[in-house]
């Protein structure tokens, strides 16, 4: 069945290339030339940052970015994706390379490519629809916390201790820490250029790209003696890339949950930004090959050096509001990096470490979803504000998988509270309304005669015991109706619920009716023989339809 699947993606794919180069032509290729030219000169200085940031190097970020685009973008799921490295696999790779060195990272950087590869042969890519938004909002909060806090090192131009952001923080005050005025004026100035500079300018030249220019030329006047980015190796084959050496399956159990990690921190990413780009272009992303794309390219990438990568928010929607045509934008925004590589490389190695973690703040401060944040908070929705601050709080204190985990079991705590709040709501006959109808009764039955009971709400497992202590112990009747219109989902327990209280109901007289019972709820109820125990002529469309056939039954037994 996968083969067969991978073969569909196969076909599917084909078909997308030749829409998405249809009529393609010298004004459509000069659309993505630029966009891609764009794309690049946003992409550099985070990559450079990113690259650092992870505990790899500047040049491990390059070559994240340009393979993920010659190789992510040519099988991307949709012609817009860019992919690189992200200041949300920043955060996670921090804590890897701490417990297991840059190796580890490579190892669980091609053991996630697997994963990926397999959850889009397995069509996981709607997964994200399950994660809900004030989690995702947390989590997207909590890793700017991590990022940020994870720079101040290098903005301060000092050393801390421990693994967690929170401990290196800790650290600076019991060490007595005192920051490099110098450092911390390169970080800093980079920063409130990047903040001053107009936004109409950025679509031109990004902020981020001129605060490094600006440094660069100050750095070549005044020569201050702070920590720089280092040599950049003028080649796509690091020093530090995986080997087949590496690759023991021995070792693997050890790299096993950082991989989960990867690939579940790519898997939400990706489909996220697929997501947030659908709604600026007429394009689907497809999300299963997607998935398998950013399998691929996490596949490759270790071999040559380079750092997991997954799709970018930021350089995808820079891709589309420049014009992006074709998947060529991703590929062009590469080689031009590639030739950064070779070309810039004298300036890029002179490049302060302070001045990447100021644009990494900024960048960190810009990758909230300050829309939605507001949105929950001024709308004063208290399990989003629940689902946020712990998912958040977990984020900085925990492993970042453990935190979306975290996250998304407190929703589902949260939804079977709701579900656990069944409405039961005793009426007797009323006459009155079934005459409105045009279904009036010429003798109004008595109130021990018949009952009608409207459930409303998740008949399941948390439930039932207070469904049977209701009806159990309410006045004796006749006949009583429950009406199910408002029940939309029922579980084994509850039919065995309502298999037992039928049963001992008839052992007290009184027969048990249903009316207005949803097709999924009905096809449950059949399966598990209720039917056949209350009678199957005791079934009704409707409440109405079971009174009056309930007080026909009545009159009847009275003759």
């Amino acid at each position: 069945m996968k083969k067969i699947y991978a073969l569909t993606l196969g076909l599917e794919y084909m078909k997308d290339l030749k829409r998405e180069f249809k009529g393609y032509d010298g004004a459509a290729f000069s659309q993505d030339l630029m966009a891609g030219t764009t794309v690049a000169a946003v992409a550099l200085p985070l990559a450079l940052a990113f690259g650092v940031g992870s505990g790899a190097s500047a040049a491990a970020g390059l070559v994240t970015a340009v393979l993920g685009g010659l190789v992510i973008s040519s099988f991307s799921g949709a012609s817009y994706q860019i992919s690189g490295p992200t200041g949300a696999m920043m955060a996670i790779l921090l804590s890897i390379v701490a417990k297991e060195g840059l190796t580890g990272v490579l190892v669980a950087g091609f053991l996630a490519g697997i994963l990926l590869v397999l959850a889009g042969l397995f069509r996981l890519g709607r997964i994200i629809s399950f994660v809900p938004s004030s989690v995702i909002t947390g989590f997207t909060s909590g890793i700017a916390a991590v990022i940020a806090l994870g720079q101040l090192d290098h903005f301060f131009g000092i050393k801390s201790e421990g693994d967690l952001a929170l401990l290196k923080v800790a650290s600076y005050f019991q060490t007595g820490a005192v920051p490099d005025v110098r450092t911390t004026a390169i970080g800093l100035g980079v920063i409130l250029l990047m903040i001053a500079w107009p936004k109409k300018w950025n679509a031109v030249f990004p902020s981020s790209l001129m605060a490094l220019a600006v440094v660069l030329a100050f750095q070549a006047i005044f020569h201050w003696d702070v920590p720089v980015v280092g040599e950049i190796p003028r080649t796509l084959f690091l020093a530090d890339r995986l080997t087949i050496g590496d690759l023991n399956p021995t070792t693997w159990p050890n790299y096993i949950m950082p991989a989960i990690s990867i690939a579940l921190l790519s898997m939400v990413e990706s489909l996220l930004c697929g997501a947030s780009a659908e709604k600026m272009t007429a394009e689907r992303l497809r999300s299963n090959r997607e998935l398998v794309a950013q399998g691929l390219g996490n596949l490759v990438i270790p071999f040559f050096g380079g750092i997991p990568a997954t799709a970018a928010i930021a350089r995808t929607s820079v891709a589309i509001k420049s014009g992006c045509r074709t998947r060529l934008t991703g590929i062009i925004h590469s080689i031009i990096l590639l030739l950064s590589m070779f070309i810039l490389t004298p300036v890029m190695s002179a490049i302060p470490l302070s001045a990447l973690a100021g644009v990494l703040m900024v960048t960190a401060w810009r990758m909230n979803d300050w829309a939605n944040i507001r949105f929950i908070f001024s709308h004063r929705f208290k399990s989003g504000i629940a689902k946020f601050s712990i998912t958040l709080a977990a984020t900085v204190l925990l492993d970042l998988t453990q935190a979306i985990i975290i996250g998304v079991i407190f929703s589902l705590v949260l939804i079977v509270a709701r579900m656990s709040q069944l409405e039961i709501n005793i009426a007797d006959v009323d006459n009155a309304r079934l005459k409105e109808i045009g279904m009036g009764l010429d003798r109004v039955p008595d109130i021990n005669e018949v009952r009608v009971v409207y459930i409303t709400g998740t008949l399941f497992f948390g439930v039932v015991d207070r469904l049977k202590d209701k009806l159990l112990t309410m006045p004796h009747s006749d006949v009583i109706i429950l009406s199910m219109r408002g029940v939309p989902v029922i579980d084994l327990s509850g039919v065995q619920a309502l298999m037992e209280l039928a049963e001992e109901l008839e052992g007290e007289g009184t027969q048990l009716s249903v009316s207005s019972v949803q097709p999924a709820v009905k096809r449950y109820l059949e399966r598990s023989g209720f039917l056949d125990i209350i009678g199957r002529d005791h079934l009704y469309p409707s409440a109405e339809q079971a009174i009056l056939r309930s007080v026909d039954d009545k009159a009847r037994v009275v003759d």
